[in-house]
């Protein structure tokens, strides 16, 4: 209920097929399932002028669910970062009217919705739907990392080693929720960490 009156919180909504020659699928882990979903209302040959970057996660799951679409393209990464050149290139050399479809982690989502808003595209030709883990990317508000994978409340900054109050509010421009340290007054009271973003 408190995230609904957090009005930086991204909504997600359901992937649908749109209209359009050119379509571009970003998603990660269980992002696939989404994509899989949406194929079944999708008219026949939709794929055909698609690109689906995918990372699959640990597991390495759903690629062959994703060949079985027959898309134009399908490129398997294991991190964004390592996809990020390939997407930036992808997103300058796009045609008008390109459809952006993002699946799965807020990290993810929110990641390659920034990309795509640096390279021009309008945030009416993107759709979105979160599948999978809660787990949050975080910029601590000390020293400005970022730590991804957040699972417990409160969290570890993974580059100053503070400990932080993972806040609901979410930041688009960097794609992250904000953490802030939860004991500045007096850093022996350690609260316990709990499981809150599985």
């Amino acid at each position: 209920m408190a995230a609904k009156t957090i009005i930086s919180r991204p909504i997600y909504g359901t992937l649908s097929p749109q209209p359009g020659k050119h379509h571009l699928f970003i998603a990660d882990a269980e992002g696939a399932l989404a994509i899989i979903d949406m194929a079944g209302k999708a008219p026949s040959g939709f794929f055909d002028g698609a690109e689906i970057v995918f990372i699959p996660g640990a597991e390495g799951k759903h690629i062959a669910g994703l060949e079985a679409l027959k898309p134009m393209q399908l490129h398997v990464a294991p991190s964004f970062a390592s996809l990020l050149p390939r997407l930036k290139q992808t997103l300058a050399n796009a045609h008008m009217g390109l459809r952006v479809y993002l699946a799965g982690t807020e990290g993810l989502i929110g990641q390659a919705m920034q990309a795509a808003l640096e390279a021009g595209i309008d945030h009416t030709s993107m759709q979105t739907e979160h599948r999978g883990s809660l787990a949050r990317r975080m910029q601590c508000v000390h020293c400005k990392g970022i730590t991804e994978n957040v699972t417990t409340q409160p969290a570890t900054c993974s580059h100053c080693g503070l400990l932080l109050l993972v806040r609901d509010h979410y930041s688009r421009r960097l794609a992250a929720f904000q953490g802030v340290c939860i004991n500045a007054e007096d850093r022996s009271e350690i609260p316990p960490m709990e499981e809150a973003f599985p």
